[in-house]
């Protein structure tokens, strides 16, 4: 996120994540797309991100994400992620890989959950995340922890 387009603002938001995955690793098994973010993997065909999730409809039936079709999508109240292997939910984010040793990578960043998009650890507030090495690296604190 170099900026906000057609603001003039210039972020280096993006650039100064680290890729540490450890906000991946702490967070990740608690995704939860939009009904949106499941209909555009419907109709991208992208099971192999569907398989792990699981839809619960209006009447209170949950649902596999692979069943769902397209106009199913309107009546998802929640979404959890699960394994699909065992139903568990799992540990970690399914979708994060190692590259290096101390570096991680979205293997569906381009369609990566809205959740997981708009996720800004250096945001005070709902999204901070203190454990974030970005975050240490710059030599920020929170605003709250300068209250007696």
């Amino acid at each position: 996120m170099a900026g906000t387009p057609g603001t003039g603002e210039d972020h280096e938001d993006e650039d100064s994540c680290m890729q540490c995955g450890l906000c991946c690793r702490v967070f990740g098994n608690g995704i939860s797309p939009t009904p949106e973010n499941i209909y555009s993997w419907i109709v991208d065909g992208r099971t192999e991100i569907l398989r792990h999730f699981r839809a619960c409809r209006a009447d209170g039936t949950w649902i596999r994400c692979t069943e769902l079709d397209a106009p199913g999508t309107g009546s998802i109240t929640a979404v959890e992620m699960r394994d699909p292997e065992t139903g568990e939910y799992p540990t970690v984010c399914p979708f994060l890989r190692r590259v290096g040793k101390t570096r991680y990578t979205c293997s569906i960043h381009a369609d990566k959950p809205d959740m997981c998009r708009n996720y800004m650890p250096w945001v005070f507030g709902e999204t901070y995340f203190p454990r974030c090495r970005a975050l240490e690296k710059k030599g920020e604190v929170s605003p709250w922890s300068r209250i007696p």
